[in-house]
């Protein structure tokens, strides 16, 4: 196999991220696409983003990485897709393993953690190595990594997302709006508790997601008796990062940033 560039695939719960990078990581291009709606509808990337007809115009890859988290039809969409670009290219779904790219796996079995938190953890501790990290992701899920400074990953935790709080609530009561948006006040200095349901609903939301990463920040920070650094990422870390209290270091590439690893070592 040449050693072109890579096409790399991030398939989400919410929507699907892809770049291209040239070997040494350097970004060539990236984009976003929506799921399929249920009517076969895919709602336009935004502006300023590329969808899939953008592949027209881009180079062969030497090959496809994908990291799916969001079922078989995704993936069996992205296989056409990226077969009618490039007939024949060589593809690879990204799994969790026991080891890859300085990361060591402590979960009990390596294979069931998902692909997005595998590459996630690999990109971050390539940005940020040896040091110990909290790995925040705001998603659909919200997830958290706790991340050694030699790479092991000790566990983890998964919770409802912040726009997946505020829907539940609409969803499951009888008066409470469905809030899709994030509408929070919460960063405000004392200025939380707001003055009407819609503000209310995705205040304490936002708050709720806050004090979880807090609370897992300082208690490994207490476990590992040493300062962590606190990175986060994902569509609703505007949000939840508002209303945070404690340092953190964003980067919204983390994904892609470890399937990138993982390519370049494949």
């Amino acid at each position: 196999m040449s050693r072109g560039p890579f096409l790399l695939i991030d398939a989400g719960n919410s929507r699907i991220k892809w770049a291209l990078v040239a070997p040494d990581g350097s970004r060539l291009h990236a984009g976003t696409m929506d799921h399929v709606r249920d009517d076969g509808v895919q709602a336009p990337p935004a502006a300023g983003e590329a969808g899939s007809e953008a592949w027209a115009t881009l180079p062969r890859p030497c090959g496809a990485w994908i990291s799916n988290v969001a079922g078989a039809a995704v993936v069996e969409r992205l296989d056409a897709l990226v077969q009618a670009h490039w007939p024949g290219l060589p593809r690879t779904v990204v799994r969790a393993c026991a080891q890859q790219c300085g990361v060591t796996n402590r979960y009990t079995t390596p294979g069931a953690l998902g692909s997005d938190r595998w590459a996630g953890m690999i990109g971050a501790h390539a940005a940020y190595p040896d040091e110990p990290l909290l790995i925040a992701t705001f998603g659909t899920a919200t997830t958290l990594e706790a991340l050694r400074a030699d790479g092991t990953f000790v566990g983890g935790m998964i919770a409802p997302g912040f726009t997946l709080m505020m829907r539940s609530l609409g969803e499951h009561t009888a008066q409470l709006p469905v809030v899709a948006g994030g509408v929070a006040n919460a960063g405000n200095p004392g200025m939380a508790f707001a003055t009407d349901t819609q503000r209310s609903i995705s205040a304490g939301c936002a708050l709720a997601q806050a004090a979880l990463v807090e609370r897992a920040w300082a208690d490994l920070q207490d476990a590992w008796r040493m300062p962590v650094r606190l990175v986060v990422s994902g569509g609703a870390a505007a949000e939840v990062t508002a209303a945070l209290k404690v340092p953190h270091t964003r980067h919204d590439a983390l994904v892609l940033s470890g399937l990138a690893l993982i390519a370049a070592q494949s």
